[in-house]
């Protein structure tokens, strides 16, 4: 019965995409042991090359930035910093990304976070119709389109991963 309840409960990436008319549909994996993003895939049952992970950055200028990189992949910091013109460009701290979006470890998405930041989207997202990533708290994940999402927030498309 727990699980019903947790499948229609709603976060607040899923209101804020209901509030810019984007179309989306929301996946529950919360009744799994999935902890990684290769997990998440497992557990969906999707290919993980069009799930995404949301990873925060800090570059040499002291700017915040947003990467949504394949789980199956890693973001590349220097081609990172070439998409935003930064010299370098390192993850930020764990106990750094509450404060900052909002959001915890495993549950950070890149709708909703307590301000905007530039964010790139790795360009393999402009081979699929949907792409899968956090709706926000862990066992939750998001799919919609790139069309979509742009209702939502800015982003730019950008070689960033390995």
């Amino acid at each position: 019965m727990g699980s019903k309840k947790k499948q229609m409960e709603k976060t607040n990436v899923m209101r804020l995409m209901e509030q810019k008319k984007a179309a989306y549909s929301a996946r529950y994996y919360g009744d799994t042991d999935a902890v990684g993003g290769m997990d998440v895939a497992a557990a969906l049952g999707l290919d993980p090359a069009r799930v995404f992970k949301t990873l925060v950055t800090r570059a040499g200028s002291g700017e915040h930035y947003v990467f949504l990189v394949p789980v199956e992949r890693e973001l590349d910091l220097k081609k990172a910093a070439r998409a935003v013109q930064e010299k370098s460009i390192e993850m930020i701290k764990s106990k750094e990304l509450l404060p900052l979006t909002g959001y915890i470890h495993g549950g950070c998405s890149p709708i909703g976070m307590k301000k905007p930041f530039r964010t790139v989207v790795d360009s393999s997202a402009a081979g699929f119709d949907t792409i899968m990533f956090s709706g926000g708290k862990i066992g939750f994940q998001v799919e919609t389109s790139l069309g979509e999402l742009k209702k939502v927030i800015e982003f730019e498309l950008g070689d960033i991963s390995i």
